[in-house]
């Protein structure tokens, strides 16, 4: 049996040996895991399987220290390193984490961590790159490219005709007034340059500019009209019929209108004539008679016997036309002096026809101010209702009431009445926030669809 034992206490320590100097399969700072080293007879094994496990900890311990810090330590200077604290911080405590928090958990501690060095970007960026940048802009080069005839790409991609770039389907410089547009203020004062022509006082007058006064700004109606007693469903007997009274007047003036645009549409109507008793063939004024037979054959002496009777004035002698210029002139001549006459007996009373035309052009100037201040009032009071703008006319508020048997004493029984959308729309009409308008109603087609049958579905049931 003693044999036995020696032979396996000298196996198991040349096992032992072995893996001592025996190279580990895997990095100790995480490196890919590397073939075992069979030999070092040959150049590139001594390359290949060369442990350089000592120099990767040191920079795998830089690197540590810079995603912490940011940099490593032997580059920092004292100063940086170290702090000689002689007082302390006295908000030390209430800085502290709590003894027991979620924070303070490993997982938490993993995900909190963060590398100070910066991320690395794909591409270039403008603060840490040290290329040289373009020294021509965009428009610039294409404009050479343009002066060049260089082929150009266009949209989609495709290369441009050089004939074509100012033909539309290129891009065009812009002109210098697209370029300065903006930046010329109409009403802004003007620079007066130095004149050295004696002429340094005489300056160009200034133009104001237009003020105008806007008819919304005259207008003091409110957005929301606060409605009238009468409207509500219980109101007052002398607010309701008063309401009532001016509804009755609104309906009356409608029916009034009414029946006058009936009336001059019967007058048209009247007045047209049918096609019996007018000629569209023919003008008016010129119907021509129908000839019988025997007047078609009359002999052509009454037409001899018509011409001469027409007298052809006789040729005044020159003594009868000295006559008649002397007496035009003697009648010119008395015009002439009793208009002389008048004026001069008008002198006198110059300043009564200067007093008399001021004090008319004074009554015209007040009653044109009467009327301006009436339609100002009215505006401010009214607004636009009732005025024609355009094509429309500004609708004006309806009335709404309800008669004695339709009233109801509780909320219950209340019918709604009008509209708050219309009631709105007339409001920013009459305030002339928008122009007036009417319901547009859709047409009806006129075009007929007419629909085909195809002749495969005619023969479906034979199949």
């Amino acid at each position: 049996m003693a044999p036995k034992t020696t032979k396996t206490t000298s196996s198991s320590a040349k096992s032992v040996s072995d893996a001592k100097g025996k190279k580990p399969t895997r990095s100790v700072v995480g490196a890919p895991s590397q073939h075992n080293q069979s030999s070092r007879k040959g150049k590139r094994a001594w390359r290949k399987n060369v442990n350089i496990e000592d120099v990767e900890e040191v920079l795998e311990g830089m690197r540590a220290e810079e995603r912490v810090i940011g940099t490593t330590l032997n580059k920092m200077e004292d100063g940086q390193l170290f702090q000689i604290d002689t007082k302390g911080d006295e908000r030390i405590r209430s800085a502290l984490p709590p003894r027991f928090s979620s924070s303070q958990l490993t997982s938490a501690k993993i995900l909190a961590q963060r590398s100070a060095v910066p991320a690395v970007f794909s591409r270039v960026t403008g603060s840490g790159s040290n290329k040289r940048k373009s020294l021509l802009s965009r428009e610039e080069k294409e404009k050479l490219m343009r002066i060049a005839k260089r082929p150009r790409k266009g949209p989609f991609n495709s290369i441009m005709d050089p004939s074509e770039y100012a033909s539309g389907s290129g891009i065009v410089d812009l002109s210098e007034a697209v370029k300065a547009s903006g930046t010329y203020d109409a009403w802004a004062p003007e620079e007066v340059a130095e004149i050295k022509d004696g002429l340094e006082n005489v300056q160009k007058k200034k133009a104001k500019p237009p003020v105008f006064a806007q008819t919304r700004d005259l207008i003091e109606i409110p957005a929301i009209v606060e409605p009238h007693q009468g409207t509500s469903y219980n109101p007052p007997v002398d607010a309701h019929q008063e309401l009532l009274e001016k509804a009755a007047a609104l309906e009356m003036k409608r029916l009034r209108d009414a029946e006058k645009m009936a009336e001059v549409k019967t007058k048209m109507e009247e007045a047209k004539l049918t096609a019996e008793e007018y000629d569209m063939s023919v003008a008016p004024g010129m119907k021509v008679q129908e000839l019988h037979g025997d007047e078609e054959e009359q002999p052509e002496e009454d037409e001899e016997v018509s011409t001469s009777a027409k007298r052809v004035p006789e040729r005044k002698t020159k003594a009868q036309r000295n006559r008649a210029a002397r007496l035009l002139k003697e009648k010119r001549a008395l015009v002439e002096k009793a208009q002389r006459k008048r004026l001069m007996a008008s002198i006198n009373e110059a300043k009564a026809l200067r007093k008399a035309n001021a004090q008319t052009m004074s009554a015209q100037e007040k009653e044109r101010e009467a009327k301006l201040q009436l339609l100002a009032e009215k505006l401010k009071k009214q607004g636009l209702a009732g005025q024609k703008l355009g094509k429309h006319k500004v609708p004006e508020s309806n009335v709404i009431v309800q008669l004695g048997e339709d009233l109801t004493e509780n909320l219950r029984g209340l019918k709604p009445e009008g509209n708050l959308f219309r009631d709105r729309f007339q409001s920013l009409q009459q305030r002339a926030l928008i122009e007036p308008r009417v319901p547009v109603l859709p047409k009806r087609r006129k075009n007929r669809m007419i629909e085909y049958e195809k002749h495969a579905w005619k023969n479906f049931d034979r199949e």
